[in-house]
């Protein structure tokens, strides 16, 4: 299994304080079924400021440390970045990590409580540049829960979507598991990934979202997200299927 979003290097934001950490984070990702994980540190969020070649290194000095320490698993360098006006110019001056370094994915982070005006222009001239924009926890971000219509409009548009295993198993209330299972079933998310930070603080959740999911929409759904990882770090195109608006329900007596 591959997880594609994970605060795993040491010293870097607000994941792992130490090696030490790393290391156990590693150790618990491989209990889950997880052999690859991309380390995506925020970058540019308003607290943290992580440059590309910054993240090669420390990617590098991991992965040694692992080998050394007979820990199967392998780092692959990525970035979290948050949406900020200057994002396409860090991008065309090769400022900005794609996730693997493949060139061909890029998260983008929003703020938690809503979506900024220009972010449908600016998923687009991230497709202009060749680019597959992909949204993190779009599950956690409050206009979104409450306006879903505005990520149909986004995936329609080209862009994908990461959900957060913590999400799915519940971890973050009931309100942020239900509309995780929303965006599964109206094929508006592509991705399962753990978003760990520790191995206490926000730990993996892969194993058992992955089980949810199997259990609630069957093995394909939980194949559909195992594979596009595979897809994302070989440099492939993801599967994205037909999305599909969110219906609000009705409140009784009124339309």
């Amino acid at each position: 299994m591959i997880d594609i979003h994970c605060h795993i290097l040491p010293d870097t934001d607000d994941g792992a304080a130490h090696l030490e950490e790393s290391k156990a984070m590693a150790l618990k990702a491989l209990e889950e079924g997880v052999t690859t994980i991309i380390a995506t540190p925020h970058h540019y969020n308003g607290t943290y400021l992580n440059p590309k070649f910054d993240i090669f290194q420390k990617t590098k000095k991991l992965n040694d440390a692992f080998k050394a320490e007979n820990i199967p698993l392998t780092v692959l360098p990525g970035q979290e970045t948050r949406i900020h006006g200057d994002l396409i110019k860090g991008l065309e001056l090769g400022e900005i990590l794609t996730l693997a370094d493949g060139g061909l994915y890029l998260f983008v982070e929003l703020p938690s409580d809503h979506v900024p005006r220009y972010t449908p222009k600016m998923l687009y001239d991230i497709q202009q540049q060749g680019v597959i924009p992909i949204i993190v926890h779009p599950e956690r971000n409050k206009e979104l829960i409450e306006q879903p219509g505005m990520l149909y409009e986004l995936v329609k548009n080209g862009a994908a979507t990461q959900v957060t295993a913590s999400s799915i198993t519940g971890d973050f209330g009931k309100k942020v598991k239900t509309f995780s299972m929303q965006l599964i079933e109206h094929e508006l998310t592509h991705f399962i990934a753990s978003d760990a930070h520790g191995t206490k603080k926000r730990p993996s959740r892969m194993k058992g979202a992955f089980e949810e999911v199997e259990r609630k929409f069957g093995v394909d759904a939980s194949y559909f997200f195992s594979e596009n990882a595979e897809f994302l770090v070989k440099g492939q195109y993801i599967a994205m299927n037909e999305p599909q608006r969110i219906k609000k329900k009705k409140v009784f007596g009124l339309f």
